[in-house]
């Protein structure tokens, strides 16, 4: 997205070196994501829409779709490539191939809105493995998990409304994209959290909101919006989430997952712009998701 700007390419370096450095690169099965078709897209952005990236992707240089979103001649591919991974990710797990699946992805999709990109984001890319679940493997029930430090706004304007899924988030709040506060949809369960709250706002936001929505529910599969910019050490925002709590809420959810999804858990990359902090609670979440946390 130029220079200096934070969703940049080193993101996704940090965390495969810290999966090197911490042994767990060794025990993944690495695939490589296809483009999402326009069918795949269409389920949660207008053809209109889809059409209008398409076209203003440059040949040269970058330019802007809104001040904090930029696409430059490799970024179409790119966002096509992120939302094929959620498709691709649906797939191998609906067939039994893996119970887990994390998908380190640029660019991030939850601030993408069913006809508008913003906050770095371009085609929403844990609604699109929504609703491949819901309408081409025949999921009746689907739950979205987003900690990512800014409300999935994107997320909640593709899917408020629809009873088959489930949306379980916390976030900062008053913070960017000012928003997931005021008069949410009833499958939206939100937990907005101050500047300053930490693990422990974070782990009773979890236990006291999401777990008792989450059992209610009974989901069939578990898709995580896995933003790590609430870290301490993430100075875009003012949340104090540590590495350990990216395990811990993972393992936390994990058996909702064994109980009502045949295990199956699908995490999408979104924030994070610390790189040491983000490879290492990326490798706290991947770690509980491959099964490595005992």
């Amino acid at each position: 997205m130029g220079p200096h700007h934070p969703e940049c390419p080193a993101r996704l370096g940090a965390i495969e070196d810290q999966l090197i450095a911490s042994g767990v690169a060794s025990y993944l099965t690495r695939l490589e994501a296809p483009l999402a078709t326009e069918e795949q897209l269409g389920r949660v952005h207008p053809m209109d829409y889809v059409r209008a990236i398409r076209d203003a992707a440059p040949e040269h240089g970058t330019v802007h779709l809104d001040p904090d979103t930029a696409m430059n001649p490799h970024s179409l591919n790119a966002a096509l490539r992120a939302a094929g991974a959620a498709v691709l990710g649906v797939d191998v797990l609906m067939q039994d191939r893996f119970q887990s699946a994390f998908c380190a992805v640029r660019p991030p999709g939850h601030h993408a809105c069913r006809a508008r990109p913003m906050g770095f984001c371009i085609f929403n890319n844990v609604a699109v493995a929504a609703r491949h679940a819901l309408d081409a493997h025949g999921l009746e029930r689907v739950a979205i998990i987003d900690f990512d430090v800014h409300h999935g706004n994107g997320t909640e304007d593709i899917l408020e409304g629809d009873e088959r899924v489930l949306m379980v988030s916390t976030f900062q709040h008053p913070f960017y994209p000012y928003s997931g506060t005021e008069n949410p949809a009833s499958n939206m369960v939100n937990v907005p959290l101050r500047a300053g709250a930490g693990s422990r706002e974070f782990r009773e936001a979890v236990h006291e909101a999401w777990l008792p929505a989450l059992e209610a529910f009974r989901p069939q599969l578990l898709v995580f919006s896995a933003g790590f910019d609430a870290h301490v050490e993430d100075d875009m925002a003012m949340l104090r989430f540590s590495d350990a709590d990216y395990g811990w809420v993972t393992e936390t959810l994990k058996p909702v997952a064994e109980r009502y999804a045949g295990g199956r858990m699908l995490s999408m990359l979104e924030g994070g712009y610390a790189l040491s902090a983000l490879g290492r609670s990326a490798v706290q979440h991947i770690r509980v998701l491959a099964g490595l946390n005992a």
